[in-house]
């Protein structure tokens, strides 16, 4: 028993020094310079040790607003776009021999590059001296007034960044329902069936427990990458964020290292600690939830 313990660790041990190069130091790493007040690369030294580094993230107006934008993409794209791939898989489910066909359609989004998926967005939703876009031609069948949705109010904005958000992140989930739903086992329709069970019932009692698990992946997941989401915004209102009022948590954190307000690495990482709070926290409580609401069979 105890060769077979030292084994297991030999062939743990290139993952974990991975993890530990790659992982947990620039973790540990980060979480010092957010301490140290001024700190500079070229001399390797700062001024003192505190807490003024999140003081000054909490109270500047550009990390607020980018935490604004951030919490609201993540309450739009998540939920939606679950919901959305959950009732397409249900559609594909049900089809037979096209079902893989359709399938690589759906997922064709997924693989495309995000800045061209941004330049066909620029297409449909820009708003320019030549036309209005897609998006505005079918406003105007309906009566509507143009808007511009690239540099006009922030309602717009918001709402192409929510779209497009969905947009990508929709067709891997379709893939993994899909597969989660083909793993079903038909012997509990078929009795459902036979007890005239209705098909609303038949998704609430045996569908969706079955595949909660997948389900529940797909939503921490989604959080986690609607909280990182950077390039999304950069695809449609470029690099300058901060000037259209959209910038993101993580692009918060570029700025601070790289940006027009570069220079701060304590700054961002006392911000990116902040990041890697919040969704520490929204994670633990998602584990919490899924205790009594999952099940694994």
């Amino acid at each position: 028993m105890e060769q077979n313990n030292r084994k297991a660790w030999l062939y743990l041990l290139p993952a974990m020094a991975f993890l530990g190069a790659f992982l947990v130091y620039p973790l540990v790493d980060v979480l010092v310079y957010s301490f140290e007040e001024g700190f500079n690369f070229a001399s390797q030294t700062c001024f003192g040790i505190g807490l003024y580094n999140y003081r000054y993230v909490l109270s500047d107006p550009y990390f607020l607003q980018a935490l604004k934008n951030t919490l609201i993409l993540v309450l739009i794209t998540v939920p939606v776009s679950t919901g959305l791939a959950l009732l397409i898989s249900l559609g594909l489910s049900s089809i037979g021999k096209l079902r893989q066909l359709y399938q690589t359609i759906f997922f064709l989004p997924y693989v495309t590059n995000t800045l061209a998926v941004g330049l066909v967005f620029m297409i449909l939703f820009k708003k320019t001296p030549y036309s209005d876009g897609l998006a505005n031609l079918v406003l105007g069948l309906f009566g509507a007034a143009p808007v511009d949705f690239i540099s006009g109010p922030y309602w717009a904005k918001m709402l192409v960044l929510s779209l497009y958000t969905i947009w990508i992140v929709m067709p891997f989930k379709i893939l993994i329902l899909t597969s989660a739903l083909a793993g079903v086992n038909p012997t509990y329709y078929a009795a459902a069936r036979v007890d005239g069970t209705g098909r609303l019932r038949i998704f609430t009692k045996i569908t969706l427990p079955m595949i909660s698990p997948t389900v529940f992946y797909l939503i921490i997941t989604g959080f986690i990458g609607a909280f990182k989401a950077y390039s999304d915004a950069v695809a449609l209102f470029g690099v300058d964020l901060n000037a259209a009022g959209m910038n993101t948590l993580v692009g918060y954190v570029y700025d601070m290292l790289y940006g027009n307000s570069g220079g701060y690495p304590s700054y961002a990482s006392a911000a990116a600690m902040l990041l890697f709070a919040i969704v520490l926290t929204i994670t633990c409580i998602n584990l919490l939830v899924s205790r009594k609401h999952i099940h694994y069979v």
